[in-house]
C-alpha cells in the first residue's frame, strides 16, 4: 500500500477506536489514537500475516506490550479481516471475544494476551529465541508505551534480548509524552529512552513524528536490514491523535466519550478521511 493509503487506513482504525470505546462506555482511547499509525502500518503493509490463516505457523508475531491500548489493535485486525468490523460495537461487553485487554483464547490474530503492564517485552523476546532456537524465519514485533518503561522487567528483558543478540525483534515504545497521571517526565522520568536501549546493545532508531507514514515506513525498514542486534523504535506521537479534544489530553487515558464528544470525534475524522481523498 502506499503511504496516502496506509493513511486513509488509520483513520477507519481511528474511527473503530472511538465507535468501540463509545460502544463499552469504557476503554482506552488516548493510546490507542496515538498508535493507530504504527498499527496500520504493522498490520497492512509489514507483517507476514494471513487473516484467512491466523495461526499460520510462519506468521510475523506482534505482542501488544501496553495492552490497554487493545481498542487500537482491535481496529486494526477488524479492518485487515480478522473478524467482522461490527464486532467492535461490542467491544468489553459480557461474552464477546473483544475484551479490555487482548486474550489469545478467543480473538483471532492475537498472538498474546497480555494485561499488567511491562511484561510484554518478556513474551516477545521468548518468541523470537524460540524461533532462533528453531530456524524458523518469523520476526516478533511489540508495541511498549512510554509510561510503560518505567517498569523495571522491561529492561531486565531488554537486557536479555541485547544479550542474545535477538535480531528478529522489534521493539516499538509509542512515546506520546502523557501516563494515567500526567506527563511521563513528571511521574517518573524514562528520558533519554534512546540511550538506555542502545545501552542494553539494541540498534535503534528515532522517529520524529510517529504518526507520519512515510517516517514509519523507513524506520521499519532500517530495522529489518539490521544483522545481529535487537532493533528499538523510538516514535514521538501524540496522544489522542485525530480527535481535537483528545490530543495531548492526559484525562483521555482511560476514559470513553460520551454521545455528543462522541459525534464531535466521527465528524473530525470523517472530515480527515475526506480530506485524505482529495489528495
Amino acid at each position: 500500500m502506499t503511504d496516502l493509503e496506509l493513511q486513509k487506513t488509520a483513520v477507519e482504525v481511528r474511527k473503530g477506536i472511538v465507535t468501540g470505546v463509545h460502544a463499552a462506555k469504557a476503554g482506552h482511547p488516548g493510546g490507542s489514537l496515538s498508535a493507530a499509525e504504527v498499527f496500520t502500518y504493522l498490520y497492512f503493509e509489514e507483517m507476514n500475516i494471513d487473516p484467512a490463516n491466523p495461526k499460520k505457523p510462519d506468521r510475523d508475531r506482534f505482542v501488544l506490550s501496553k495492552g490497554h491500548t487493545a481498542p487500537g489493535l482491535y481496529a486494526a485486525l477488524a479492518h485487515r479481516g480478522f473478524f467482522p468490523v461490527d464486532d467492535l460495537l461490542t467491544l468489553r461487553h459480557t461474552g464477546s471475544h473483544l475484551q479490555g485487554h487482548p486474550c489469545v483464547q478467543h480473538t483471532p490474530g492475537i498472538d498474546a494476551a497480555s494485561g499488567s503492564l511491562g511484561q510484554g517485552l518478556s513474551v516477545a523476546a521468548g518468541m523470537a529465541l524460540s524461533a532462533k532456537l528453531s530456524g524458523d524465519s518469523y520476526r516478533v514485533y511489540t508495541l511498549l508505551g512510554d509510561g510503560e518503561i518505567q517498569e523495571g522487567q522491561i529492561w531486565e528483558a531488554a537486557m536479555f534480548a541485547g544479550h542474545r543478540r535477538l535480531d528478529n525483534l522489534c521493539v516499538i515504545v509509542d512515546n506520546n509524552g502523557l501516563q494515567i497521571d500526567g506527563a511521563v517526565d513528571q511521574v517518573c522520568s524514562p528520558y533519554p529512552i534512546d540511550e538506555k536501549f542502545k545501552a542494553f546493545n539494541f540498534h535503534v532508531i528515532n522517529v520524529a513524528d510517529g504518526n507520519d507514514m512515510a517516517q514509519i515506513r523507513a524506520a521499519f525498514d532500517d530495522a529489518k536490514a539490521v544483522k545481529g542486534q535487537p532493533s528499538a523504535i523510538v516514535m514521538k506521537t501524540v496522544k489522542g491523535r485525530g480527535v481535537s479534544y483528545m490530543e495531548n489530553q492526559a484525562g483521555w487515558h482511560g476514559k470513553a466519550p460520551n454521545d455528543e464528544e462522541y459525534a464531535i470525534a466521527m465528524e473530525e475524522l470523517g472530515k480527515a478521511g475526506e480530506a485524505l481523498c482529495q489528495k
